[in-house]
């Protein structure tokens, strides 16, 4: 089977110099969602149907998928046209690059109800079909596809709509393609003209109804792009409930499809989980945190706090208000407190950075005190140099360590001390001036 992808729209109403199909629902493009469907259903080619000078597409997906060209805008029936050359396999599913919303369970299923059948549609009924084509039945099947603006009285009542989506016969679809004609209100070829001509050659055509009208919804405009992230949010929040973890108000957390979380965890309010992030099951994961494509190991409890790229280990407490950037990973039991920032540093198991420090480009042991505004100085001017500090260390307060520097294990930097040269092990660094008591001295300004 053969999986063509309409994605050839002006976007007009969307009111965007890019395509539509680009613009992202949870983190990914509308299309990735349509492309991922494709996949789903093991097609031998994806051939994805794309608006003149289109380039954003193909540099995306590159050669991962099939281009064509849509050179005229001239309806569905047109678009599908632009195709047909790259169609080789013996079946050929149409579905929309604007459409994410459809699950891959409800696809599955269409593709075994065609599997007698000459053309199927994908249909639903709708409370107002206002604006849709209607589904015109007989007693063999279905007939015929009238879009809205060609419709009679009668069938305007009619609530069973056209999704778009259909599944045919290659050689069937190739044979009738040349014969769709732009006699309608729009002087367009309807892609579901093919209906009528099938039937009336008495081939087999039939429509297969899912229940969940918001399966096939279309994005066309801003509103409808709010409302698509709703309606995929819900589904994934859905599953996590279902898999066991708590989530105390599922309206305000955002969590992307990539996303993987154990169970027995519990996600406050405002909470964002972005990208690849994994999470191991027993993470308490509190207000205010925004994770992006990070690893969280079991028993980590984080809170206010954003961390990007970021791998943190077992048992250890994040926040509030710290900022892991990428490449920092953080060991087993240790604290990572108020106002500190990291960055590419490795931490060891059951270390302590409490509050208001700074550690950039540094290698830290294990079970070392990180004094209230210690600063990594790993950047000269130019460059962007490394320090070391071994296990069991105790940096004081206000510790500035000029990289690249080493410090030895159980080494001890008094508060207030800038270190500019290697401290051995169990030594003592200290750099600062000793205090003075001048009495009267500010009488005698």
């Amino acid at each position: 089977m053969d999986v063509i992808i309409l994605a050839a729209g002006k976007s007009t109403r969307m009111k965007t110099k890019k395509s539509k199909v680009l613009h992202k629902i949870l983190g990914q493009p509308i299309l990735s969602y349509v492309v991922e469907l494709a996949q789903e259903v093991e097609a031998e080619k994806t051939i994805v149907v794309v608006a003149p000078g289109e380039k954003e597409i193909p540099e995306i997906y590159g050669d991962t998928l099939l281009y064509a060209t849509q050179w005229n805008q001239l309806g569905t029936g047109d678009a599908l046209r632009a195709a047909v050359d790259e169609i080789e396999a013996d079946k050929t599913l149409v579905l929309y690059g604007d459409a994410p919303f459809l699950r891959k369970e409800s696809l599955r299923g269409f593709i075994e109800f065609h599997h007698d059948k000459d053309l199927s549609i994908l249909s639903v009924e709708m409370d107002d079909p206002t604006g849709y084509g209607r589904i015109i039945r007989d007693d063999k099947g279905v007939r015929a596809i009238v879009e809205e603006k060609d419709c009679s009285e009668s069938e305007r009542r009619i609530r069973e709509i056209n999704s778009g989506i259909l599944l045919m016969d290659t050689a069937l679809m190739k044979e009738n393609l040349e014969k769709l004609t732009s006699d309608n209100a729009q002087g367009e070829y309807y892609l579901t003209d093919l209906v009528e001509l099938f039937s009336a050659q008495g081939k087999r055509v039939d429509a297969y109804l899912i229940d969940d009208a918001k399966e096939t919804a279309g994005i066309n405009d801003r509103a409808q792009l709010a409302e698509g992230r709703q309606i995929l949010q819900e589904r994934i929040i859905e599953g996590h409930l279902k898999n066991g973890v708590s989530i105390i108000d599922p309206s305000r957390v955002y969590i992307e499809p990539g996303v993987k979380i154990g169970p027995d965890v519990e996600i406050w309010p405002d909470v964002y989980l972005r990208g690849n992030t994994v999470i191991e099951e027993d993470v308490y994961i509190g207000p205010g945190v925004d994770l992006e494509n990070c690893y969280l190991e079991s028993g980590v409890r984080i809170d206010y706090s954003k961390a990007i790229e970021a791998r943190v280990g077992k048992n250890t407490v994040v926040g509030p208000y710290s900022y892991l950037r990428p490449g920092s990973k953080i060991g087993e039991s240790c604290k990572v407190g108020d106002f500190v920032e990291i960055k590419n540093s490795t931490i060891g198991d059951e270390t302590k950075i409490s509050h208001l420090a700074y550690v950039g480009d540094a290698d830290l042991g294990s079970n070392i005190n990180v004094g209230c505004g210690t600063i990594f100085v790993n950047y000269d001017g130019k460059e962007k140099h490394r320090s070391i500090v071994g296990d069991g260390a105790f940096l004081g307060c206000n510790s500035n360590l000029i990289a690249p520097v080493e410090i030895g294990d159980n080494a001890f930097v008094a508060a207030g001390t800038t270190v500019d040269k290697d401290v051995p092990a169990d030594a003592l660094s200290i750099g600062r001036v000793r205090s003075q008591i001048k009495e009267d001295w500010n009488k005698s300004k």
